[in-house]
Parts: structure tokens; sequence; C-alpha cells
């Protein structure tokens, strides 16, 4: 007789069971099936262990999780690498190893030299599948040839919008908002984080929808600013929800509505017809006449060759802001902070723009070329405390590689850590002293560094931050018009003593930048101070062409969608 007829339902068959066998026996029989589950399971971590870098031994299903330290755990992975000697560590998060490189060769080695293997990324739960998704550029694999050919459309499209020649067409408004910046100093220099941010994102939205930002206290400005910072705390490994997720994915199984711990994390953000903000934004942009060449009306107009997905044409035109508004304006509130901190720095900068440039005009894109210090100041600003300061989100190789004989598995979570590479003693000694002579050729102070541009701020391979160029073109030009018109000097407490800054106060965040401090902003002299007005001036009206407002708030769109 056939079992199934023994017994007429599954609950008839395990009470049988539990009778004949008896409770006990029976939940002996499942622990020690689960424990042998566990051993098996750490067996093959243990294995894998000793053919991959070094690191610290990892408990069965946790890893490593709990031995992260509860902020700036870049820091501790610099330490581990000096520990163990070795420029690759093995970090385990929950059963799935994390390979942190935390030296420069090793990094260009992997991630540039071998780029066609380690173009791909991992599986990233919290950011990825209960956020942007594959329809995003920054998240999406390339293990298939399916995949590829879209990674290289959207690359495609975002070059067309960022690319390296694309940008050199950006630099006459990018020079307006730039003299705006200045403008704005002179009057309310106190607000000179707000200055930043309205720059940056203006510059992004002038690119991406024909409108710039006007007003530093426009929406558009904190709330894009707020999603990317809460973008950036996603990217930073961590032992507390919703990162612990990562250790435990089984988590993130629990409907959205019964689990606090997804911080919301996973919550269906789109109308009815699939589209989110950034697309009803563009669709605007879109829609309205004038500014042919912004980039959403070149998305739209490319939409029906590419086959784009309305949610790929939200990640193209948010993106924009991820690569320019939160990143750029943190490194010019870097600058300050070096200017300030460093003001030794300033003299041989103020030499080199009073002869080249002079008083009656600020620095232009045209002078790069004769300020070379001035070009090594800014290179020394992306040293010194970069931005993605574990280099964006992590690779992964399409295939198992090795270097140096380990074992570098097959999707592998592979992070640089820039914080390392950029204060290894061995090129950047003394490396928390900003110093621009690590920059100047034949300096003594310069050492070898892979790559030209000396510094790996902005990623590696195919994985580099699309908005490098525009990023590097605008910081240099602001920060030199920063250091030509201003001298940055302590702000006093209420008994007229100098409010010391401190370097190493930064936030937790993947994009980091300075807490905030304060300083003060004089003008270096009277005739510069003129210029900074006329300039002022004579930029509000050349970007009066970009004036316009949009109807969407991001603050209330969500809201809105819900209730509708």
């Amino acid at each position: 007789m056939a079992i199934e007829q023994l017994f007429d339902t599954p609950l008839h068959f395990l009470q049988h069971g539990i009778s004949k066998f008896g409770t006990g026996n029976v939940l002996l029989a499942v622990l020690v099936t689960a424990t042998l589950g566990i051993l098996a399971d750490y067996a093959w971590m243990l294995y894998l262990r000793s053919k991959m870098p070094p690191g610290p031994l990892p408990l069965p299903i946790i890893g490593n999780t709990f031995q992260l330290p509860d902020t700036k755990p870049w820091i501790y992975f610099e330490t581990l690498s000096k520990k163990y000697n070795t420029p690759l560590i093995t970090f385990w998060i929950g059963r799935n190893p994390t390979v942190w490189i935390n030296d420069a060769w090793t990094a260009n080695e992997l991630l540039d030299k071998r780029a066609g293997i380690y173009c791909s990324r991992p599986r990233m739960l919290v950011f990825a599948e209960l956020g942007a998704g594959q329809y995003n550029l920054v998240n999406m694999y390339t293990t298939t040839p399916a995949e590829r050919d879209r990674f290289r459309i959207q690359r495609k499209l975002m070059h067309q919008g960022v690319g390296i020649q694309q940008v050199k067409k950006y630099r006459s408004f990018q020079d307006d908002e730039s003299k705006v910046v200045a403008y704005d100093m002179l009057t309310t220099p106190e607000n000179y984080v707000a200055h930043f941010e309205r720059y940056a994102t203006s510059v992004v939205s002038i690119i991406g929808f024909g409108r710039r930002v006007a007003d530093s206290n426009d929406p558009i400005i904190t709330d894009v600013i707020a999603v990317m910072h809460r973008a950036a705390d996603l990217n930073v490994p961590g032992k507390s929800f919703p990162m612990l997720m990562e250790t435990f994915p089984i988590l993130a199984k629990v409907p959205t509505e019964f689990a606090p711990w997804k911080h919301g994390l996973g919550a269906r953000r789109t109308t009815g017809r699939g589209h989110d903000f950034f697309y009803t934004l563009a669709k605007e942009a879109n829609d309205n006449p004038g500014h042919d060449d912004c980039y959403v009306k070149m998305l739209f107009k490319e939409a029906p060759k590419y086959n784009l997905h309305p949610c790929e044409i939200s990640a193209l035109s948010g993106n924009l802001f991820g690569a320019g508004s939160d990143t750029s304006s943190s490194t010019l509130i870097t600058a300050v902070l070096a200017m300030r901190a460093f003001p030794e720095t300033m003299n041989p900068a103020w030499e080199e723009l009073d002869r080249v440039v002079g008083s009656d005009r600020s620095p232009s894109f045209d002078d790069d070329a004769n300020l070379p210090y001035m070009r090594a100041f800014v290179k020394e600003v992306f040293r010194w405390r970069s931005v993605a300061i574990i280099g964006g989100q992590p690779h992964a190789p399409v295939q198992d590689d090795y270097y140096n004989g380990w074992l570098i598995p097959k999707s592998t979570w592979v992070q640089g850590n820039v914080w390392a590479i950029h204060r290894n003693e061995r090129e950047f000694p003394d490396p928390d002293r900003f110093n621009p002579n690590r920059f100047i050729k034949d300096s003594p102070d310069a050492r070898p560094f892979p790559g030209e541009r000396g510094y790996m701020t902005f990623g590696w391979g195919r994985r580099v931050c699309s908005g490098q160029a525009l990023a590097e073109q605008g910081t240099w030009l602001t920060i030199a018009r920063l250091v030509w018109g201003f001298r940055v000097g302590p702000a006093f407490d209420a008994s007229g003593k100098p409010i010391p800054v401190d370097i190493f106060d930064y936030t937790n965040g993947l994009n980091m930048r300075p807490q905030p401090f304060k300083v003060t902003f004089t003008p270096r002299s009277e005739a510069i101070r003129e210029t900074i007005i006329r300039e002022g001036k004579q930029a509000l009206s050349d970007l009066a062409q970009f004036n316009g407002e949009t109807k969407y708030r991001m603050s209330t769109f969500y809201k809105k969608q819900a209730a509708s």
C-alpha cells in the first residue's frame, strides 16, 4: 500500500510520526539536522577562507558582521590591512565574503587593468533589490550578454549627457553659476554650504531639465540632497538595520508593512502607471517648450530606439543629481575646510593667481594650463578627503579570479577603500596634511602613483563615476575662483576666541562630507570685491534664460500618489 494511502493528510502523517517517535525525538532529529547543516556550511566558509586573502576568522552564519565598528568602517579596514600587512582583506558579511582593496597599485591591477572581469555588481539586497533595482545603471549586473548590452546602452546614454566631450559644452553656464556662488558669498558667507548645494544642483538641473535652481531654499535641493545622503548611508556595511538584512536576507522577505526594520525600503513608490518622481520631473521638462538640447529631451527622443522603460528614464535622470549635486557640493565644503586648516597653502596660490589672472577678472577655464599650483591644489582636495570614500558601489568579478595566489570567487563583493588608498604613507607621506606640492611635477613631495590623475576619487574601470569630467571641470573653476576672491579665516565665539575646526569630523555615509563648521570669507581686495559684484550681476543676467519652476516636490509627490 502506498504511503499516501496510509495517511489522509500531511498533518495526519506528521501527528502519527510524532506520536510514534515522540516529540523529543523529532525535535532532536531536527536539531541534529540543523546542526549538521550549519557545520557543513561553516566548513565551506573556512575552506573558502583558506584560499582567499587574509582577514579575521568568521563565525558561522553571521561571519564578521558584528566586528564592524559603529561608524566609518573604512578606517577599520585600513587598520586590518596594516595588521595583516596585505593590500587585500577578506571580511565576511554573514555568509558572503567581501574583499577590501587598500592599496592603489592593487586597485589599479584588479579594477582598471582587469576591468572586463570586475565590471559587474554583486547582489546588493538593501541598496539595489529593495531600492532602485536593475533599471539603474549604478546597480546593473553584467554577467550575461543581455545584461551587458543593457549596461552599454545606459552607459552610452549617460555619456551623451556628461561625457568628457559633452561637458565642455556646459562651461558657459557652469562658469556663470560659479560666479553667482562668489557673488552670494559677499552677502551671506555664513550660508556657504547652501550656496554650494544650490550651485551644484543648479548645474545638473540645467543639463538635465533645462531649468536652473535659483534659490538655495528651492525644495528640490533639500529633497535631492536628503535622498542622496540616504542612498549613501545604504552603501556602508553595518551591523544594525536596515544593513543587517545583508547578513540575514531572509528578513527582507517579510512584507514591508510588517517589517519596521526595512525602514520603508521595498515599498511601492510609483504611480499606477509605474512612474516615479524623477520620471515625472523629466516628463514635465520634456513637455515644456524650449531648451531642446537638455538631457531628458534626448532621452525621450531616443526611448523608442533603445526601448527605454520609464524606470530607466527615471534612473538616468535621477543619476544626474547623484553624479553632480551632493558629491560636488561636499567636495567644495572640504576645500573650504582645507583653506581654513592649512592657510600656508594659500600663499603660493595667491601669488600664481595674481600673476596670471589679476584682480580685474576672475579665473576662467582658459587659465587652467597657466595655473599649475591651482591645479595641484584641486587635486589635493580630491585626494585629501575623497567624497566617495569607499569608491562607490562594490564591484563583482564575472568569473573566479586570482591575485598573488589568492582566490577572489565569482560574484564576490570587491570594495575599494579610497580612505586607505589615499592615506598610504608610501604614496602620500604625512597623509592628513593638506599639501598641494604632492601634485607638482618634480616636487620633492611627489611620489609615483598609478594613473595620470594621481587620485582614485571617482572609482575604476567600467564602473567609474559617469559624472567625473563634469565634477572635475566645475570643481577646479569654483575652487580657483574662491581662492582668488577670498581669504578664509576663523570664526569667533562670544568671547572673541577663534573657533577651531576638526579635519577628522566627517559624516559616516558613503559620500562623506565635513560636519558643519564655521569660517569667515573676506574679499582679498576692494578691486576683487568689485569684480565679483560685476561678474555676478552679469552671470545672473546670462542665466535668466534658464529660469523656471516645477510644480512637483519630492517631499509631497509620493504622499499625493498614495492618496489618489
